[in-house]
Protein backbone atom coordinates (compact mmCIF):
# COMPACT_ATOMS: atom_id res chain seq x y z
CA UNK A 1 0.00 0.00 0.00
CA UNK A 2 1.43 3.33 -1.01
CA UNK A 3 2.18 6.11 1.45
CA UNK A 4 -0.26 8.34 -0.46
CA UNK A 5 -3.11 5.91 0.24
CA UNK A 6 -2.17 5.54 3.90
CA UNK A 7 -2.26 9.31 4.39
CA UNK A 8 -5.91 9.37 3.34
CA UNK A 9 -6.95 7.40 6.39
CA UNK A 10 -7.79 9.12 9.69
CA UNK A 11 -7.74 7.39 13.05
CA UNK A 12 -11.16 7.98 14.63
CA UNK A 13 -10.81 5.68 17.63
CA UNK A 14 -7.61 4.98 19.50
CA UNK A 15 -5.97 4.89 22.88
CA UNK A 16 -7.13 7.77 25.04
CA UNK A 17 -4.57 10.51 25.64
CA UNK A 18 -5.20 10.39 29.37
CA UNK A 19 -3.71 6.89 29.59
CA UNK A 20 0.03 6.54 30.17
CA UNK A 21 2.04 5.41 27.18
CA UNK A 22 3.27 2.41 29.15
CA UNK A 23 2.05 0.87 32.40
CA UNK A 24 4.93 0.44 34.82
CA UNK A 25 3.23 -1.81 37.38
CA UNK A 26 5.13 -4.80 36.03
CA UNK A 27 8.42 -4.51 34.22
CA UNK A 28 7.64 -7.30 31.75
CA UNK A 29 3.99 -6.36 30.97
CA UNK A 30 4.04 -2.61 30.42
CA UNK A 31 1.68 -2.82 27.46
CA UNK A 32 -1.32 -4.24 29.35
CA UNK A 33 -3.39 -3.77 32.52
CA UNK A 34 -3.65 -6.30 35.34
CA UNK A 35 -7.32 -7.09 34.76
CA UNK A 36 -8.52 -10.58 33.86
CA UNK A 37 -9.73 -11.30 30.29
CA UNK A 38 -13.35 -10.22 30.02
CA UNK A 39 -13.26 -8.04 33.15
CA UNK A 40 -15.45 -4.96 32.93
CA UNK A 41 -12.93 -2.61 34.54
CA UNK A 42 -10.91 -2.22 31.35
CA UNK A 43 -14.02 -1.22 29.40
CA UNK A 44 -15.10 1.26 32.10
CA UNK A 45 -11.59 2.73 32.20
CA UNK A 46 -11.79 3.41 28.46
CA UNK A 47 -15.15 5.15 28.86
CA UNK A 48 -13.89 7.37 31.64
CA UNK A 49 -10.66 8.12 29.78
CA UNK A 50 -12.49 9.17 26.62
CA UNK A 51 -14.83 11.38 28.66
CA UNK A 52 -11.83 13.14 30.23
CA UNK A 53 -10.24 13.60 26.79
CA UNK A 54 -13.42 14.91 25.17
CA UNK A 55 -14.07 17.38 28.00
CA UNK A 56 -10.38 18.44 27.98
CA UNK A 57 -10.03 18.18 31.75
CA UNK A 58 -6.98 15.95 32.14
CA UNK A 59 -4.97 18.57 34.04
CA UNK A 60 -7.89 19.19 36.42
CA UNK A 61 -8.94 15.60 37.10
CA UNK A 62 -8.24 13.73 40.33
CA UNK A 63 -9.10 10.02 40.42
CA UNK A 64 -9.80 8.48 43.82
CA UNK A 65 -8.92 4.79 43.60
CA UNK A 66 -10.44 2.21 45.96
CA UNK A 67 -9.47 -1.01 47.65
CA UNK A 68 -10.42 -3.76 45.21
CA UNK A 69 -9.59 -5.04 41.74
CA UNK A 70 -9.13 -1.50 40.41
CA UNK A 71 -6.68 -0.62 43.17
CA UNK A 72 -3.93 -0.02 40.58
CA UNK A 73 -5.86 2.51 38.49
CA UNK A 74 -3.17 5.09 39.20
CA UNK A 75 -0.78 3.08 37.01
CA UNK A 76 -3.03 3.70 34.01
CA UNK A 77 -4.54 7.21 34.30
CA UNK A 78 -2.20 10.16 33.83
CA UNK A 79 -4.19 12.42 36.16
CA UNK A 80 -4.03 13.36 39.80
CA UNK A 81 -4.39 10.14 41.78
CA UNK A 82 -5.25 9.54 45.42
CA UNK A 83 -5.57 6.11 47.04
CA UNK A 84 -8.39 5.86 49.59
CA UNK A 85 -8.88 3.43 52.45
CA UNK A 86 -11.52 0.74 52.02
CA UNK A 87 -14.92 2.38 51.49
CA UNK A 88 -13.69 5.89 52.13
CA UNK A 89 -13.45 7.20 48.57
CA UNK A 90 -16.50 9.52 48.91
CA UNK A 91 -15.02 11.16 52.01
CA UNK A 92 -11.65 11.59 50.30
CA UNK A 93 -13.33 12.90 47.15
CA UNK A 94 -15.32 15.39 49.24
CA UNK A 95 -12.15 16.72 50.84
CA UNK A 96 -10.37 17.00 47.50
CA UNK A 97 -13.25 18.77 45.78
CA UNK A 98 -13.71 21.26 48.61
CA UNK A 99 -10.02 21.99 49.10
CA UNK A 100 -9.33 22.21 45.35
CA UNK A 101 -12.57 23.71 43.98
CA UNK A 102 -11.21 23.95 40.43
CA UNK A 103 -10.61 20.21 40.19
CA UNK A 104 -12.78 17.44 38.75
CA UNK A 105 -12.89 14.57 41.25
CA UNK A 106 -13.98 11.07 40.27
CA UNK A 107 -14.54 8.36 42.86
CA UNK A 108 -14.14 4.85 41.42
CA UNK A 109 -15.50 2.03 43.60
CA UNK A 110 -16.56 -1.61 43.46
CA UNK A 111 -19.66 -3.03 45.11
CA UNK A 112 -17.83 -4.48 48.11
CA UNK A 113 -16.06 -1.17 48.59
CA UNK A 114 -19.05 1.16 48.11
CA UNK A 115 -22.10 -0.82 49.21
CA UNK A 116 -20.59 -2.64 52.21
CA UNK A 117 -17.96 -0.91 54.34
CA UNK A 118 -18.48 2.33 52.39
CA UNK A 119 -22.28 2.45 52.54
CA UNK A 120 -22.40 5.27 55.08
CA UNK A 121 -19.81 7.28 53.17
CA UNK A 122 -21.67 7.17 49.85
CA UNK A 123 -25.05 7.79 51.53
CA UNK A 124 -23.94 10.98 53.24
CA UNK A 125 -21.90 12.29 50.29
CA UNK A 126 -24.98 11.87 48.08
CA UNK A 127 -27.24 13.41 50.72
CA UNK A 128 -24.98 16.47 50.87
CA UNK A 129 -25.04 16.67 47.08
CA UNK A 130 -21.26 16.85 46.90
CA UNK A 131 -20.08 18.08 43.51
CA UNK A 132 -18.27 14.84 42.65
CA UNK A 133 -18.73 12.01 40.16
CA UNK A 134 -18.90 8.41 41.39
CA UNK A 135 -18.50 5.34 39.18
CA UNK A 136 -19.92 2.31 41.00
CA UNK A 137 -18.80 -1.01 39.49
CA UNK A 138 -21.29 -3.72 40.49
CA UNK A 139 -20.23 -7.29 39.71
CA UNK A 140 -22.26 -8.75 42.60
CA UNK A 141 -19.28 -10.30 44.37
CA UNK A 142 -16.09 -9.61 46.32
CA UNK A 143 -13.64 -10.41 43.53
CA UNK A 144 -10.19 -9.45 44.76
CA UNK A 145 -10.41 -11.14 48.16
CA UNK A 146 -11.60 -14.55 47.00
CA UNK A 147 -15.23 -14.41 45.90
CA UNK A 148 -17.22 -13.83 49.09
CA UNK A 149 -20.81 -12.66 48.77
CA UNK A 150 -21.35 -8.89 48.68
CA UNK A 151 -24.37 -6.72 49.52
CA UNK A 152 -25.18 -6.86 45.78
CA UNK A 153 -24.92 -10.66 45.38
CA UNK A 154 -28.06 -12.05 43.78
CA UNK A 155 -30.46 -14.35 45.59
CA UNK A 156 -29.38 -17.90 44.91
CA UNK A 157 -25.94 -16.82 43.66
CA UNK A 158 -23.14 -18.98 45.01
CA UNK A 159 -19.98 -17.58 46.55
CA UNK A 160 -17.28 -18.81 48.89
CA UNK A 161 -19.38 -17.63 51.86
CA UNK A 162 -22.75 -18.69 50.36
CA UNK A 163 -21.86 -22.08 48.83
CA UNK A 164 -25.55 -23.02 48.59
CA UNK A 165 -26.55 -19.66 47.20
CA UNK A 166 -27.50 -16.40 48.84
CA UNK A 167 -30.59 -16.70 51.00
CA UNK A 168 -32.88 -13.83 51.97
CA UNK A 169 -33.43 -15.44 55.36
CA UNK A 170 -29.75 -15.48 56.32
CA UNK A 171 -28.00 -12.86 54.12
CA UNK A 172 -30.88 -10.54 53.33
CA UNK A 173 -31.79 -9.15 49.91
CA UNK A 174 -29.45 -7.59 47.33
CA UNK A 175 -28.87 -3.91 48.04
CA UNK A 176 -30.19 -1.59 45.33
CA UNK A 177 -27.80 1.34 45.65
CA UNK A 178 -29.12 3.47 42.78
CA UNK A 179 -32.72 3.18 43.97
CA UNK A 180 -31.68 3.92 47.54
CA UNK A 181 -29.71 7.07 46.68
CA UNK A 182 -32.44 8.25 44.31
CA UNK A 183 -34.76 8.72 47.30
CA UNK A 184 -32.52 11.54 48.53
CA UNK A 185 -33.18 15.14 47.56
CA UNK A 186 -29.67 16.31 46.73
CA UNK A 187 -28.32 13.99 43.96
CA UNK A 188 -28.50 15.44 40.45
CA UNK A 189 -28.01 12.39 38.26
CA UNK A 190 -28.12 8.65 39.00
CA UNK A 191 -28.22 6.00 36.30
CA UNK A 192 -27.63 2.24 36.18
CA UNK A 193 -26.04 0.90 33.01
CA UNK A 194 -24.64 -2.47 31.98
CA UNK A 195 -21.89 -4.06 29.93
CA UNK A 196 -24.03 -6.96 28.73
CA UNK A 197 -23.80 -6.20 24.99
CA UNK A 198 -22.62 -3.51 22.60
CA UNK A 199 -25.79 -1.47 22.91
CA UNK A 200 -25.49 -1.40 26.70
CA UNK A 201 -21.80 -0.50 26.47
CA UNK A 202 -22.56 2.45 24.18
CA UNK A 203 -25.16 3.75 26.65
CA UNK A 204 -22.75 3.26 29.55
CA UNK A 205 -20.19 5.44 27.79
CA UNK A 206 -22.73 8.21 27.28
CA UNK A 207 -23.83 8.04 30.93
CA UNK A 208 -20.29 8.25 32.28
CA UNK A 209 -19.49 11.22 30.07
CA UNK A 210 -22.65 12.96 31.21
CA UNK A 211 -21.87 12.32 34.88
CA UNK A 212 -18.41 13.86 34.49
CA UNK A 213 -19.79 16.77 32.49
CA UNK A 214 -22.30 17.48 35.27
CA UNK A 215 -19.37 18.11 37.59
CA UNK A 216 -17.63 20.29 35.03
CA UNK A 217 -20.81 22.35 34.96
CA UNK A 218 -20.84 22.43 38.79
CA UNK A 219 -24.27 20.79 39.11
CA UNK A 220 -23.59 18.46 42.03
CA UNK A 221 -23.58 14.74 42.82
CA UNK A 222 -23.71 12.18 40.00
CA UNK A 223 -23.40 8.39 40.27
CA UNK A 224 -23.25 5.80 37.52
CA UNK A 225 -23.78 2.19 38.57
CA UNK A 226 -22.25 -0.21 36.04
CA UNK A 227 -23.28 -3.87 35.97
CA UNK A 228 -19.98 -5.49 35.12
CA UNK A 229 -18.85 -9.06 34.34
CA UNK A 230 -16.34 -10.96 36.49
CA UNK A 231 -15.52 -14.11 34.50
CA UNK A 232 -12.78 -15.37 36.83
CA UNK A 233 -14.71 -15.37 40.10
CA UNK A 234 -18.02 -16.26 38.42
CA UNK A 235 -16.14 -19.20 36.82
CA UNK A 236 -17.41 -18.37 33.33
CA UNK A 237 -15.92 -17.71 29.94
CA UNK A 238 -15.76 -13.98 29.08
CA UNK A 239 -18.62 -14.06 26.54
CA UNK A 240 -20.76 -16.15 28.90
CA UNK A 241 -20.11 -13.66 31.73
CA UNK A 242 -21.10 -10.74 29.52
CA UNK A 243 -24.37 -12.42 28.62
CA UNK A 244 -25.01 -13.19 32.31
CA UNK A 245 -24.94 -9.45 33.00
CA UNK A 246 -27.63 -8.87 30.39
CA UNK A 247 -29.77 -11.96 30.95
CA UNK A 248 -29.51 -12.48 34.74
CA UNK A 249 -28.14 -9.45 36.62
CA UNK A 250 -30.42 -7.00 34.84
CA UNK A 251 -33.49 -8.81 36.21
CA UNK A 252 -32.42 -7.96 39.76
CA UNK A 253 -30.88 -4.60 38.90
CA UNK A 254 -32.98 -2.99 36.14
CA UNK A 255 -31.12 -0.52 33.95
CA UNK A 256 -32.31 3.04 33.67
CA UNK A 257 -32.13 6.61 34.93
CA UNK A 258 -33.17 6.82 38.57
CA UNK A 259 -32.62 10.53 39.12
CA UNK A 260 -32.13 13.36 36.65
CA UNK A 261 -32.31 16.96 37.81
CA UNK A 262 -29.73 18.31 35.40
CA UNK A 263 -32.17 20.67 33.66
CA UNK A 264 -33.23 22.50 36.82
CA UNK A 265 -30.05 22.08 38.87
CA UNK A 266 -28.12 25.26 39.53
CA UNK A 267 -24.31 25.35 39.60
CA UNK A 268 -22.72 25.24 43.01
CA UNK A 269 -21.75 28.67 44.32
CA UNK A 270 -18.07 29.44 43.95
CA UNK A 271 -16.04 28.67 47.04
CA UNK A 272 -14.49 31.55 48.86
CA UNK A 273 -10.75 31.77 48.72
CA UNK A 274 -8.89 30.48 51.76
CA UNK A 275 -8.34 33.22 54.34
CA UNK A 276 -4.91 34.74 54.72
CA UNK A 277 -2.81 33.82 57.73
CA UNK A 278 -3.31 37.32 59.10
CA UNK A 279 -7.07 36.72 59.33
CA UNK A 280 -6.86 33.38 61.16
CA UNK A 281 -6.74 34.95 64.68
CA UNK A 282 -9.86 36.97 63.89
CA UNK A 283 -11.70 33.89 62.61
CA UNK A 284 -10.71 31.96 65.74
CA UNK A 285 -11.83 34.80 67.98
CA UNK A 286 -8.34 35.62 69.20
CA UNK A 287 -7.77 39.36 69.56
CA UNK A 288 -4.46 40.85 68.49
CA UNK A 289 -3.71 41.93 72.03
CA UNK A 290 -4.02 38.31 73.16
CA UNK A 291 -1.13 37.27 70.97
CA UNK A 292 2.29 37.44 72.63
CA UNK A 293 4.92 39.73 71.20
CA UNK A 294 8.00 38.20 69.72
CA UNK A 295 6.47 34.73 69.43
CA UNK A 296 7.57 34.01 65.86
CA UNK A 297 10.87 32.22 65.46
CA UNK A 298 13.61 33.89 63.44
CA UNK A 299 13.74 32.28 60.01
CA UNK A 300 17.24 30.89 60.53
CA UNK A 301 16.20 29.13 63.72
CA UNK A 302 12.89 27.85 62.37
CA UNK A 303 14.49 26.21 59.34
CA UNK A 304 16.34 23.82 61.65
CA UNK A 305 13.26 22.70 63.61
CA UNK A 306 12.34 19.08 62.94
CA UNK A 307 10.85 17.50 66.03
CA UNK A 308 9.29 14.03 65.94
CA UNK A 309 8.00 13.55 69.49
CA UNK A 310 6.26 10.54 71.01
CA UNK A 311 4.73 11.11 74.47
CA UNK A 312 3.52 8.00 76.30
CA UNK A 313 2.17 7.08 79.72
CA UNK A 314 -0.99 6.15 81.58
CA UNK A 315 -4.30 7.95 81.23
CA UNK A 316 -4.48 10.73 83.82
CA UNK A 317 -0.78 11.60 83.64
CA UNK A 318 -1.38 14.53 81.28
CA UNK A 319 0.15 12.84 78.23
CA UNK A 320 -2.21 14.47 75.73
CA UNK A 321 -2.00 17.91 77.35
CA UNK A 322 1.79 17.83 77.14
CA UNK A 323 1.51 17.19 73.40
CA UNK A 324 -1.17 19.84 72.95
CA UNK A 325 0.90 22.55 74.63
CA UNK A 326 3.87 21.65 72.45
CA UNK A 327 1.77 21.73 69.27
CA UNK A 328 -0.04 24.96 70.15
CA UNK A 329 3.26 26.65 70.92
CA UNK A 330 4.55 25.52 67.54
CA UNK A 331 1.58 27.16 65.86
CA UNK A 332 2.30 30.42 67.68
CA UNK A 333 5.87 30.26 66.48
CA UNK A 334 4.77 29.95 62.85
CA UNK A 335 5.76 26.31 62.42
CA UNK A 336 4.00 23.46 60.65
CA UNK A 337 2.57 21.22 63.39
CA UNK A 338 0.54 18.06 63.92
CA UNK A 339 -0.82 16.44 67.07
CA UNK A 340 -2.32 12.95 66.96
CA UNK A 341 -3.68 11.30 70.15
CA UNK A 342 -3.93 7.57 70.76
CA UNK A 343 -5.56 6.17 73.86
CA UNK A 344 -7.65 3.29 75.18
CA UNK A 345 -11.26 3.50 76.36
CA UNK A 346 -10.32 4.00 80.00
CA UNK A 347 -10.39 7.56 81.33
CA UNK A 348 -7.78 6.69 83.93
CA UNK A 349 -4.99 4.09 84.15
CA UNK A 350 -5.35 3.01 80.51
CA UNK A 351 -2.51 3.40 78.05
CA UNK A 352 -2.19 6.77 76.37
CA UNK A 353 0.24 8.29 73.93
CA UNK A 354 0.37 11.04 71.33
CA UNK A 355 2.41 11.97 68.29
CA UNK A 356 3.66 15.56 67.87
CA UNK A 357 5.55 16.97 64.92
CA UNK A 358 7.03 20.47 64.56
CA UNK A 359 8.74 21.54 61.37
CA UNK A 360 9.30 24.46 59.05
CA UNK A 361 8.47 22.20 56.07
CA UNK A 362 5.01 20.76 55.32
CA UNK A 363 4.35 17.62 57.36
CA UNK A 364 3.76 14.51 55.28
CA UNK A 365 2.22 12.38 58.03
CA UNK A 366 1.11 13.01 61.63
CA UNK A 367 2.37 9.58 62.67
CA UNK A 368 5.62 9.49 64.62
CA UNK A 369 6.93 5.96 64.19
CA UNK A 370 10.61 6.85 64.60
CA UNK A 371 10.77 9.69 67.16
CA UNK A 372 13.82 11.79 67.80
CA UNK A 373 12.38 12.53 71.27
CA UNK A 374 10.53 9.99 73.43
CA UNK A 375 8.86 11.24 76.60
CA UNK A 376 8.11 8.12 78.67
CA UNK A 377 6.08 8.86 81.79
CA UNK A 378 6.28 5.30 83.12
CA UNK A 379 8.34 2.16 82.64
CA UNK A 380 5.80 0.20 80.52
CA UNK A 381 5.71 3.06 78.04
CA UNK A 382 9.50 3.23 77.99
CA UNK A 383 9.78 -0.47 77.22
CA UNK A 384 7.10 -0.25 74.54
CA UNK A 385 8.67 2.59 72.55
CA UNK A 386 12.38 2.89 73.43
CA UNK A 387 13.50 0.67 70.54
CA UNK A 388 11.81 2.99 68.03
CA UNK A 389 13.88 6.10 68.88
CA UNK A 390 16.23 7.03 66.08
CA UNK A 391 20.01 7.03 66.70
CA UNK A 392 21.12 10.28 68.29
CA UNK A 393 17.64 10.88 69.69
CA UNK A 394 16.57 11.67 73.24
CA UNK A 395 14.63 9.66 75.82
CA UNK A 396 13.17 11.64 78.74
CA UNK A 397 12.14 9.10 81.37
CA UNK A 398 10.11 9.56 84.53
CA UNK A 399 12.08 7.32 86.86
CA UNK A 400 14.84 7.25 89.45
CA UNK A 401 17.20 5.59 87.00
CA UNK A 402 17.13 4.41 83.42
CA UNK A 403 16.78 0.58 83.21
CA UNK A 404 20.07 -0.94 82.12
CA UNK A 405 18.40 -3.42 79.76
CA UNK A 406 16.77 -0.50 77.91
CA UNK A 407 20.00 1.33 77.19
CA UNK A 408 20.94 1.59 73.54
CA UNK A 409 23.96 2.83 71.73
CA UNK A 410 23.68 6.32 70.23
CA UNK A 411 20.77 7.39 72.47
CA UNK A 412 20.83 10.31 74.90
CA UNK A 413 18.91 9.83 78.12
CA UNK A 414 17.52 12.09 80.84
CA UNK A 415 16.06 9.97 83.66
CA UNK A 416 14.74 11.82 86.72
CA UNK A 417 11.89 11.35 89.24
CA UNK A 418 9.73 14.01 87.60
CA UNK A 419 6.61 13.04 89.58
CA UNK A 420 8.49 13.60 92.85
CA UNK A 421 9.76 16.95 91.58
CA UNK A 422 6.22 18.01 90.69
CA UNK A 423 4.97 16.92 94.10
CA UNK A 424 7.57 19.16 95.72
CA UNK A 425 6.27 22.04 93.60
CA UNK A 426 2.74 21.54 94.88
CA UNK A 427 1.03 18.75 92.91
CA UNK A 428 2.34 15.47 91.45
CA UNK A 429 0.01 15.88 88.48
CA UNK A 430 2.28 18.63 87.12
CA UNK A 431 4.96 16.04 86.25
CA UNK A 432 3.99 16.34 82.60
CA UNK A 433 4.90 20.03 82.58
CA UNK A 434 8.21 19.38 84.34
CA UNK A 435 9.04 16.87 81.59
CA UNK A 436 7.89 19.32 78.92
CA UNK A 437 10.20 21.95 80.38
CA UNK A 438 13.11 19.55 80.04
CA UNK A 439 12.09 18.74 76.46
CA UNK A 440 11.88 22.43 75.54
CA UNK A 441 15.32 23.09 76.98
CA UNK A 442 16.76 20.12 75.07
CA UNK A 443 15.13 21.08 71.76
CA UNK A 444 15.65 24.84 72.05
CA UNK A 445 13.07 25.18 69.31
CA UNK A 446 10.37 27.48 70.69
CA UNK A 447 10.33 30.95 72.23
CA UNK A 448 9.01 31.22 75.79
CA UNK A 449 6.29 33.64 74.69
CA UNK A 450 4.74 30.92 72.52
CA UNK A 451 4.82 28.41 75.38
CA UNK A 452 3.16 30.89 77.75
CA UNK A 453 0.43 31.73 75.25
CA UNK A 454 -0.32 28.07 74.50
CA UNK A 455 -0.49 27.18 78.18
CA UNK A 456 -2.94 29.98 78.96
CA UNK A 457 -5.21 28.95 76.09
CA UNK A 458 -5.31 25.30 77.06
CA UNK A 459 -5.37 25.55 80.86
CA UNK A 460 -8.25 27.69 82.12
CA UNK A 461 -7.68 27.53 85.87
CA UNK A 462 -5.29 30.35 86.93
CA UNK A 463 -3.98 28.27 89.84
CA UNK A 464 -2.96 25.49 87.48
CA UNK A 465 -1.43 27.94 85.03
CA UNK A 466 0.81 29.31 87.78
CA UNK A 467 1.79 25.79 88.88
CA UNK A 468 2.48 24.67 85.31
CA UNK A 469 4.65 27.71 84.68
CA UNK A 470 6.75 26.82 87.73
CA UNK A 471 6.89 23.21 86.57
CA UNK A 472 8.11 24.21 83.10
CA UNK A 473 10.82 26.42 84.59
CA UNK A 474 11.89 23.64 86.96
CA UNK A 475 12.12 21.17 84.07
CA UNK A 476 14.44 23.49 82.22
CA UNK A 477 16.59 23.83 85.35
CA UNK A 478 16.78 20.07 85.81
CA UNK A 479 18.16 19.59 82.31
CA UNK A 480 20.74 22.35 82.77
CA UNK A 481 21.77 20.86 86.12
CA UNK A 482 22.20 17.44 84.54
CA UNK A 483 24.42 18.96 81.86
CA UNK A 484 26.59 20.63 84.50
CA UNK A 485 26.91 17.33 86.37
CA UNK A 486 28.00 15.52 83.22
CA UNK A 487 30.51 18.26 82.42
CA UNK A 488 31.83 18.20 85.98
CA UNK A 489 32.21 14.43 85.96
CA UNK A 490 33.94 14.64 82.60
Amino acid sequence: MSSELISEYEVVHGKAKVFYETYERKEELQHQTHYCPGCGHGTIHKMLAHAIDELEIQDRTILVSPVGCSVFAYYYFDVGNVQAAHGRAPAVATALRRSRPGSIVVGYQGDGDLSAIGSAEILHAANRGENITVIFVNNAIYSMTGGQYAPTTLLGQKSTTTPRGRSAETEGYPLHVSELLATLEAPVYIERVGLGDNKQIAQAGRAIRRAVENQVRGLGFSLIEVLSPCPTVWKMQPVEAQHWVRDVMEKTFPLGVYRDRTKEAQPWPAHEAAPSLEKIPQILGVADEDLPEGNALPRAEAEHVDLHVRVAGFGGQGVLLLGEVLAEAGLDAGLEVSWLPSYGPEMRSGTSNCHVRLSREPIDSPLVTVPNVLVAMNEPSLRKFDQSVRPGGWVIYNGEAFPEDCRQKDLRVLALPFTQVANELGDARAANMVMLGALLEIAGALPQASIDAALKRLVKNPRWVALDERALARGRELYRESCREVCHEG
